[in-house]
């Protein structure tokens, strides 16, 4: 069966619109129509109803949705062993919310590096649902997200408890004043949380949907904002960041999500070395290599005396 009328299968089924699947696959309404009546006869089901609301999955079509979803999975996988580089094993893609990347897929990184290095890896960062409906038809092996929502055939475990709280440059402070206050958009529930317990805050001088963009603005001109506990750490340790005293701390935890098809013999190497990352394990980060000091020179910018 050509992979093509499983792909479009599943994207009609991700937006609930033959036109709107036609948009992502670049492809004409005509096209996919004739991909779905190709696809039904094949089956002998028809598999969607259509009506001025879009497309709805007959019973037919549910019974499909798990098999396309591993048709595709299965293809895709293949694709990728087939460009597996020489003296690698197996590649492994992953792709990451950009608000959660850094420090976890760098360290994440280093660990495959020293304790994996039969496999290959590719990296992305991206946006939640376009990473999900990437794992979801297998051209990506894990995805990195926050509040992932459930998908039939993916597998969703938890990595880290992380929360935001409030940071501040300047020592002492209560509250912070919208003209001085960064608003990283950490998602729809941190957003309708924010807007419960500062409604004053509802219009701020900068707005950042980076998270590491907004800290480094933070750092740079001062201020105040809502970041990761486990990035500022280190900067509240050197006090060049504060924590607010009294103010609401938000749940930020972040899944891996994986399919329930996948090759676990691959998978589970990169598995281990993300829980390791994201619990801050040994050895996820070398340490800097020291550089050595050149002749006649004593390293700290003087030439020493003859």
């Amino acid at each position: 069966m050509d992979i093509n009328l499983a792909r479009t299968f599943l994207e009609i089924v991700s937006c609930h619109s033959f036109v709107q699947a036609a948009e992502r696959l670049h492809v004409t309404q005509t096209a996919v129509s004739a991909r779905v009546k190709t696809l039904e006869e094949l089956l002998g089901r028809t598999l969607f109803v259509r009506n001025k609301a879009g497309a709805s999955l007959t019973p037919a079509g549910e019974q499909f949705v798990r098999h396309a979803m591993t048709l595709v999975q299965v293809w895709e996988r293949a694709r990728h062993q087939m460009a597996v580089p020489p003296g690698r094993r197996a590649l492994v893609t992953v792709g990451c919310e950009i608000s959660l990347w850094q420090p976890l897929m760098l360290d994440w990184l280093f660990w495959m590096r020293k304790h994996a290095p039969d496999l290959a890896l590719r990296t992305e960062v991206g946006v939640a649902d376009d990473l999900l409906e990437r794992v979801a038809h297998g051209t990506l092996d894990i995805v990195i997200a926050y509040a992932p929502r459930q998908r039939p055939g993916l597998r969703i475990e938890l990595l880290i408890e992380e929360k935001l709280v409030l940071v501040t440059t300047s020592p002492g402070l209560e509250m912070p004043k919208p003209a001085d206050y960064v608003y990283v958009d950490w998602g729809r529930e941190f957003s309708a949380q924010h807007s419960l317990a500062f409604p004053d805050l509802s219009s701020v001088g900068v707005s950042s949907s980076l998270g590491p963009l907004g800290l480094e603005y933070l750092l740079a001109v001062g201020g105040s904002g809502y970041f990761r506990q486990n990035v500022v750490r280190q900067h509240i340790k050197e006090k060049r960041l504060y924590r607010v005293p009294g103010k609401p701390e938000f749940l930020y935890p972040a899944y891996a999500v994986y399919s329930g098809n996948a090759d676990m013999k691959v998978l589970e190497p990169a598995l281990a070395g993300l829980r390791l990352a994201a619990a801050g394990g040994p050895n996820s980060r070398p340490r800097t290599a020291k550089l050595p000091t050149a002749p006649g020179n004593d390293g700290k910018g003087k030439q020493a005396a003859p």
